[in-house]
């Protein structure tokens, strides 16, 4: 009684005295990463409405490219400020963790979203429709596919150039999606960054039908996998009467000290911790793409844009990883035994599932979708090891695998026929006959994914499970080697296929990019072999950074 009496004074003192409502108090220059790419979004919904269409695809591209690099700049300025270690602190009235792990994964979506936009602005690869550049977006989206608006948009030379703050919006639920620090401020970046994805999908210009079916699937999955969290969120609310990040995890190990009468028959109550952390894991794993939330994940990859493919393969990934370890270290630690067996089935399943049904894949982006389900797997033993040497695995292992990633994407906008890009496996064969450098650099990105020596890849999957086998999961790191060892059968299956197997006469062509696209392909390659030939200076980095602040 005497809580509802103090609320209901703090009532008519607020009624009384309007002015005495104390202002929420929020630490700008620490969140800037974050309000400068939202703030670009802003003005790039603006620049739609306002800037004449000739003018609007490069002043598109250029707010946009300073925007993330203004962003990351701000990253590495507040890492450099000591935020990232002894200033490591909670801003936002406790909504926000500014620390290593948050810094780090920001600043390494930031880049791969800079990358990312370079595939997003190339126009020189499909042949010019009515003597304009054309990319890879529809030309009006909300034209009917094949139907005489799209004709007359094609026509006159229209381009999606919106695609750009859409996709600034997604970076910004990104960069806050792993430094939330409670459950409300996890749910909305999940929805901030779920919901321009949702519509980057529907976008392609060629086979317009396949990509809205991948961002109508996309959309259902992603709302039940919304609902599950959301859920979740309620049931852990209910056990812990806050949604906290902190506080959850000091009910779960205290016991609840000082108990809000509302809730005082339900908090404490081990069925909602427990159905509620299961329901928010859903959430996370789903956006993760571990098995069984995977199905969305071939059918999305498939029919989206390819250029938005390789974004959301890398950077979504990086984002909910960085949501799930803080979840379980900060949240979870106390319920370690509960989640680490579930985690560790979860790990099998996803490991094996994407590494053998990978084999039976005839498209090169569905393959490339199992190849991410595994690797999932893979990162999901460096989340098991509840240990510091497991944080700093994981962020080494995403930061080298993004960048693998978007240029492995890139490569395949680049083998195209008559009918747009040639995803069909059989297309690919000899093509290291045909154009020699493209199929070496994508052979180099596929030793990545399979984990050769001196590749990123490489250093990743070691460091990973020396933290998992150091942690005690021996037999995980025994499954995760059996896996590595089926995945590399499928990758070495296409270098052969290319190098190897004579061209057919009416096989594909290799466009040749803009400046935009060969910079994304350059930088993936320089990343992975720097990362597999020289990876502590950056080991030591991801090792600073792993420590969450409580």
């Amino acid at each position: 009684m005497s809580s509802v009496a103090s609320v209901h004074s703090l009532w008519t003192v607020a009624a009384g005295a309007p002015g005495k409502i104390p202002a929420p108090h929020i630490e700008y220059a620490q969140l800037s990463p974050t309000l400068i790419v939202l703030g670009a979004a802003v003005i790039g919904v603006v620049i739609e409405a306002f800037v004449p269409r000739r003018h609007r695809y490069s002043s598109q591209l250029l707010l946009a490219l300073v925007a993330l690099a203004a962003a990351f700049a701000a990253v590495i300025g507040l890492a450099a400020g000591g935020f990232g270690s002894a200033k490591a602190h909670i801003a936002a009235m406790g909504a926000l963790a500014v620390d290593g792990p948050a810094l780090f994964l920001q600043g390494t979506i930031l880049l791969v979203s800079l990358v990312a936009v370079f595939t997003f602005a190339e126009r020189r690869l499909d042949p010019a429709a009515h003597g304009n550049h054309v990319d890879s977006f529809a030309a009006q989206p909300a034209a009917v596919p094949g139907g005489a608006a799209e004709q007359a948009a094609v026509k006159a030379g229209f381009t999606t150039t919106e695609v750009f703050p859409i996709a600034l919006f997604a970076v910004g639920g990104m960069l806050v999606f792993p430094a939330a620090n409670d459950l409300l401020t996890l749910f909305i970046a999940l929805e901030v960054f779920s919901l321009p994805l949702y519509i980057l999908c529907a976008l392609a210009r060629r086979q317009r039908l396949l990509s809205q079916e991948a961002a109508v699937k996309y959309f259902l999955l992603g709302a039940f996998s919304s609902a599950f969290l959301l859920f979740g969120v309620a049931l852990l609310y209910g056990y812990a009467g806050t949604v906290t990040y902190a506080g959850i995890a000091e009910v779960i190990s205290d016991g609840a000290k000082q108990i809000d009468p509302a809730l005082a028959g339900a908090m404490g109550n081990d069925a909602l911790l427990l159905i509620g952390a299961a329901l928010v894991l859903m959430g996370l794993l789903f956006k993760v793409g571990a098995v069984p939330f995977h199905m969305w994940t071939p059918d999305v990859y498939q029919g989206a844009p390819t250029p938005v493919t390789g974004f959301m393969a890398a950077a979504t990934k990086v984002a909910a990883f960085g949501a799930l370890l803080r979840l379980l270290y900060v949240v979870l630690p106390g319920m370690r035994w509960d989640w680490q067996p579930v985690m560790w089935g979860v790990a099998i399943i996803t490991m094996l599932g994407g590494a053998i049904v990978a084999i039976t894949q005839t498209d090169i982006k569905r393959l490339l979708a199992y190849s991410s389900i595994a690797h999932a797997g893979f990162i999901l033993a460096g989340v098991i090891a509840t240990s510091e040497e497991g944080i700093s695995s994981v962020l080494f292992y995403l930061g080298a695998y993004s960048f693998v990633t978007l240029g492995a994407f890139a490569v395949v906008t680049l083998v195209r026929d008559a009918g747009g890009e040639a995803t069909q496996l059989s297309k690919w064969a000899g093509l290291g006959r045909r154009s020699p450098l493209v199929a070496a650099v994508f052979a180099v990105f596929l030793l990545a994914f399979a984990g050769i020596p001196l590749t990123s890849g490489f250093a990743g999957k070691f460091a990973v499970f020396k933290a998992a086998a150091q942690s005690g999961a021996g037999w995980l790191v025994v499954v995760g080697v059996l896996s590595s060892a089926i995945a590399a059968f499928f990758y070495i299956r296409v270098i052969v296929l290319m190098f190897f197997n004579e061209p057919k006469a009416d096989g594909p062509t290799v466009a040749v990019p803009s400046p935009l696209t060969t910079t994304a392909i350059a930088i993936g390659v320089a990343v992975t072999l720097v990362l597999g030939l020289a990876p502590q200076y950056f080991l030591d980095l991801a090792g600073q950074a792993g420590v969450f602040v409580r």
